[in-house]
C-alpha cells in the first residue's frame, strides 16, 4: 500500500526542513529503516529514514527546497499502483523562487544609458528568463556568469570550507546548478583549479548605499525566535562580581604540564566550578514550569559555542559527577561537531545552566541572555592583569569579570548572589574541587 512521507521533526525546536540531498531517487527500491534523504533542519543536518518498504515513487520536495513539519515530500508505494489519490491530496511542488524581487532591485544609476523604446519592446516579447532557486547556502554569495548567484547546499558550502575549495571554481550538478556534495567530493578527489575570476556591478541610487539580500538560515531564524521569547517573556536581572583569578591559572599550566595531551582549558575550569556551586545552590539549578519550579538533581552545563552562521550550545551532562579532563575532552569533541553542524538533538538541548565565554575575543564584561526554560546564564569576560589592593598593598593580580543573568520567577537576588559568592570562592581557590 502506497504511503506518504512526511517531513519529519527532527530537532526539539525544528518548524520546517529543507531538503538538502535525496539519497534516493524516483524508482529506487527502498527498505524500511535506510536513509532516504539529507534534511538541514535549524541546528544540524541529519538523515531521515525511510518508514515504509516499496519503490519512491515519487519526489514533491525537491532538493534545495523547504517543506512544514508532516507535509508530504514523497511517496513511497509498489511499483504499479495508482498513487493519484495520495499526489492529489499532496501539496502543489513549491515554485522555485526569483532570487530577488523587482521592487529590490534598485534602479540604475543616473549615468547609466536607458534603453530605447524599441529595446523596451523588444525585451517585454522575449521569455522571462528561468526563476533560480534562492540560495541558503552559509558561504558568502558571487555572481554568476548570468548575474545570478552561486547556488550551494548548506552540506556542501559546510564541505568546501573544511576542504578549502573555492565555490566559484565549481559547477554544480544539482536542480538548476546547485553545487552539491557530490560536486565537492569530485573536487576534493582530484587538483583544484585557479578559481575562476567574477567581476559584478551593482547598480544603487544616488547617495544610498548598495545592498543585497541573503535569505536568513534555519539557524538564524530560530536564534531570532528564541531571543523573542526570553528577553521580553522572561524577566532578567544581572549580578556581577569580580574574581582572581591567578591560583585557577597556576593549576592548569601545572596540570597541562603533567600531561599536555590534556589540553585543559579555564573555560572547562570554569564549567566544573559552576556544577559544584549549582550542586551546593540547588535553587539556581531549576526551572520556572508556569505553575511549578522544576529543579534539576545533576547540572546539565550548555556551553556556547559560535558557528558559522550564529550560535549552538552543547550539553555537558552531568558536569559535577565529572573530572576536569573528561569535561575537557567532551567540550572540544562536542565543539568540533557543533561546527560541522553533526550535534544529536539530545546533544544541544536540555541545560540545567548555560555558559557563555567571550574571553577569547578581548570582551572584559557583557551580558547574555537566557535560553529558557533555563533559570540563569553565566557571561565570562577576559582574564587580564589589573592593579588591586591586597593588604593595603597594590598588586597585580589576573581578574576576570563575570555576569549572571537570572530569570527572576524561580531566582530571587539573594539566591543568584550566595551562588556567585561560592562560584568566587572556589575559582579563587580550586582546591576546593578535591575537598
Amino acid at each position: 500500500m502506497a504511503t506518504k512521507v512526511i517531513m519529519p521533526k527532527l530537532s526539539p525546536t525544528m518548524e520546517e526542513g529543507q531538503i538538502s540531498r535525496w539519497l534516493k531517487k524516483e524508482g529506487d527500491k527502498v527498505s524500511m529503516g535506510e536513509p532516504l534523504a539529507e534534511i538541514d533542519t535549524d541546528k544540524a543536518t541529519m538523515e531521515m529514514q525511510a518508514l515504509s518498504n516499496g519503490v519512491l515513487r515519487k519526489i514533491i520536495i525537491n532538493e534545495g527546497q523547504s517543506a512544514p513539519l508532516g507535509q508530504t515530500i514523497a511517496v513511497i508505494g509498489e511499483p504499479d499502483e495508482d498513487i493519484a489519490s495520495l499526489l492529489s491530496e499532496a501539496p502543489a511542488p513549491q515554485p522555485q523562487v526569483q532570487e530577488q524581487k523587482e521592487t529590490d532591485t534598485p534602479p540604475p544609476a543616473p549615468d547609466v544609458a536607458q534603453p530605447q523604446p524599441q529595446a523596451k519592446a523588444a525585451a517585454a516579447a522575449a521569455p522571462a528568463p528561468a526563476p533560480r532557486p534562492v540560495d541558503n547556502g552559509r558561504q558568502p554569495q558571487a555572481a554568476a556568469s548570468d548575474s545570478g548567484r552561486m547556488i550551494v547546499s548548506p552540506l556542501a558550502a559546510r564541505m568546501a570550507a573544511d576542504a578549502g575549495i573555492d565555490l566559484r571554481s565549481l559547477q554544480g550538478s544539482g536542480p538548476g546548478g546547485r553545487i552539491i556534495k557530490r560536486d565537492i567530493e569530485a573536487a576534493i578527489s582530484q587538483p583544484q583549479a585557479a578559481p575562476r575570476v567574477i567581476e559584478t556591478t551593482r547598480f544603487q541610487q544616488a547617495g544610498a548605499s548598495a545592498y543585497r539580500d541573503e535569505p536568513a538560515s534555519q539557524i538564524r531564524q530560530t536564534i531570532a525566535k528564541r531571543l523573542v521569547t526570553s528577553l521580553g517573556p522572561v524577566p532578567h536581572f544581572f549580578l556581577t562580581t569580580d574574581i582572581e583569578m591567578d591560583r585557577a591559572a597556576e593549576m592548569r599550566k601545572g596540570i597541562n604540564a603533567l600531561d599536555p595531551d590534556l589540553k585543559i582549558s579555564i573555560n572547562d575550569i570554569i564549567i566544573k566550578v559552576a556544577a559544584a556551586a549549582l550542586i551546593q545552590h540547588p535553587q539556581v539549578n531549576a526551572s520556572y514550569q508556569e505553575k511549578f519550579v522544576r529543579h534539576y538533581e545533576q547540572a546539565d552545563i550548555g556551553v556556547a559555542v559560535a558557528i558559522e552562521d550564529g550560535l549552538i550550545t552543547p550539553v555537558v551532562r552531568a558536569a559535577d559527577q565529572k573530572s576536569l579532563s573528561q569535561i575537557a575532552a567532551e567540550v572540544r569533541e562536542l565543539a568540533q561537531r557543533g561546527r560541522s553542524k553533526r550535534l544529536k538533538p539530545e546533544e544541544y538541548t536540555g541545560a540545567t545552566f548555560s555558559i557563555s565565554n567571550l574571553g577569547m575575543f578581548g570582551i572584559d564584561e557583557f551580558t547574555a541572555v537566557i535560553n529558557p526554560p533555563e533559570g540563569a546564564i553565566l557571561a565570562v569576560g577576559a582574564m587580564t592583569a589589573k592593579p588591586v589592593v591586597r593588604e593595603n598593598e597594590i598588586v597585580i593580580r589576573q581578574m576576570m569579570r563575570v555576569t549572571m543573568s537570572c530569570d527572576h520567577r524561580v531566582i530571587d537576588g539573594a539566591t543568584g548572589a550566595k551562588f556567585l559568592q561560592t562560584f568566587k570562592k572556589i575559582l579563587e581557590n580550586p582546591l576546593y574541587l578535591v575537598v
